[in-house]
Order: C-alpha cells, then sequence, then structure tokens
C-alpha cells in the first residue's frame, strides 16, 4: 500500500476474523510454548537401525583386512628374516666337500716306433723323436 492513499474500512468479515485471532492469543500461555517431552517406547527409527549395520559392516570388514594382511603367512607385512648374503670369495671355486669328483681319465699312450717302418702302423705324430 501507498502511505498516501487512504486505508478503507475493515469490512465486517475482517472484524470478526481479527477477533477470533485474538482471543485465541490469549488462551497461550507460557506451559504451551514448552518443549515437546521425547518419545517414549520402541522409538528406532530406520536411521538409528542404519547406523548400527553400518558399524558392524565396518567393523567385520576391518577384522577381515587384519587377518588378511598380518595373520597369513606371505603377505607383504611378513616378519620372517631374510637369510644373511654369502661373503664373496676370490679365486678358483672348490667343489662342495660332499661331491665326489671322478679323477680325469689318463692320456692314451701314443704307439712306440720300431726302426723299420712298418705301413700298418699308425705315423708318429709331429715333434717327436
Amino acid at each position: 500500500m501507498n502511505p498516501t492513499t487512504p486505508t478503507p474500512s475493515p469490512t465486517p468479515t475482517e472484524d470478526r476474523l481479527r477477533a477470533a485471532l485474538d482471543a485465541r492469543a490469549a488462551l497461550v500461555t507460557p506451559r504451551d510454548l514448552r518443549r515437546a517431552s521425547p518419545p517414549e517406547g520402541r522409538s528406532w527409527g530406520l536411521r538409528r537401525v542404519r547406523t548400527v549395520a553400518y558399524t558392524v559392516v565396518g567393523a567385520a570388514a576391518a577384522a577381515v583386512a587384519v587377518y588378511l594382511l598380518v595373520l597369513l603367512p606371505g603377505t607383504p607385512l611378513d616378519r620372517t628374516p631374510v637369510p644373511p648374503a654369502h661373503s664373496p670369495t676370490v679365486g678358483v671355486p672348490t667343489p662342495p666337500a660332499d661331491r665326489k669328483v671322478p679323477p680325469a681319465p689318463a692320456p692314451a699312450p701314443y704307439p712306440t716306433v720300431t726302426g723299420d717302418k712298418d705301413p700298418g702302423a699308425p705315423a708318429r705324430p709331429p715333434g717327436l723323436p
């Protein structure tokens, strides 16, 4: 409404409505304005059930993760000690003591050559008298 325009007089309906609202407002006391008491009895809602279910599922998942990572052998957290490395050796390797090395075969002897040349005899290797 514009402040320069005169306000019309209220109609009888508006007068009755205003009187009814004033009477109703007079009935409200400070005791009526206090908080309502919380519900009693079985008041488990879906939100509470969901919270408990998620907590149980989370605890079960944590227990499975601990079991898989810590208690099973061969996991990344396996704490079995690694044996130390062998010292490097310099020189000729020696065969293990428990394994016997067979002796090398003896070289075949050369045939002896007599004074006369036998056509069936094998030739002497070069460099020998």
